[in-house]
């Protein structure tokens, strides 16, 4: 299913136990509109929903990622100051989705795609991708959950760098600086092969170090969650099925999640 975001849409097919979530505005190399924004909320909801699904991929139609914010509908994206800026609500439901969520990166991934990237778990990318998170080029300063979650992922002092200086480069460059977790040339082969692992291991577990490295990553308590996540594998019986599937030498059929 797609939906028709004005110049771009946002497109989603479900395949396998994958999402694939595709930004979708070749005539301004898959910049996002207003509605485009809008739309990354709505498809993770509804991603959520769907139980078969057990990873989100977010890519770009064509040859180019995303090259940031459609610039003649900044007043709308940013809610004019009366409402909430649209591509701060589509950082958000990513970076909340309870599903891991990958980038597969090729051609530009600038500002605005960069905000997208970065909020996913990873991010793999081809040798032709190009990097660049540009408000300095503009005079905008970029909104606080973005600088918070660039610092998550490359550091401060990286995170200066790409700021203060809006330079757009390349892959390796970005795998440097630890914007990307690996560049690979059959980018998708890379991520097909992961979304296919990922769905093979546990659910809970998956679910489990998701959040809990997310907390660590902010500094935040896990004692509480750790001993959620360690009860509940026992009480589903996950814990017990993935052991006696080691021994036994089999696939485990593991219990949670399944209908």
């Amino acid at each position: 299913m797609a939906d028709d975001g004005g110049a771009g849409r946002i497109g989603v097919a479900i395949v396998g136990h994958t999402a694939w979530i595709t930004i979708d505005n070749p005539r301004k190399r898959n910049a996002m509109g207003a509605a485009m924004w809008r739309r990354i909320p709505e498809v993770l909801d509804g991603i959520d929903a769907a139980g078969a699904v057990r990873s989100v991929v977010l890519t770009g139609a064509g040859t180019t990622f995303c090259a940031g914010a459609d610039i003649t509908e900044l007043g709308a994206i940013s809610g004019n100051g009366s409402g909430e800026d649209a591509s701060v609500a589509a950082e958000h439901a990513l970076l909340s989705c309870p599903l891991p969520t990958i980038a597969l990166i090729d051609g530009h991934c600038v500002g605005g795609g960069c905000q997208l990237a970065a909020a996913c778990d990873i991010r793999i990318a081809t040798p032709a991708a190009l990097f660049g998170i540009t408000p300095a080029k503009l005079g905008i300063v970029y909104p606080q959950s973005s600088v918070r979650r660039l610092t998550e992922v490359v550091g401060a002092s990286a995170a200066k760098l790409l700021l203060f200086s809006g330079e757009i480069v390349g892959a390796d460059r970005a795998r440097e600086l630890r914007l990307v977790d690996e560049v690979v040339p059959n980018a998708r082969d890379r991520v097909e092969s992961l979304t296919a692992t990922i769905a093979a291991r546990s659910r809970l577990t998956v679910e489990a170090s998701k959040e809990l490295v997310d907390l660590a990553a902010r500094d935040a308590p896990l004692d509480e969650r750790a001993r959620h996540w360690q009860s509940l594998s026992a009480s589903s019986g996950e814990s017990a099925e993935g052991i006696a599937a080691f021994v036994e030498r089999r696939t485990p059929v593991f219990p949670y999640g399944r209908s």
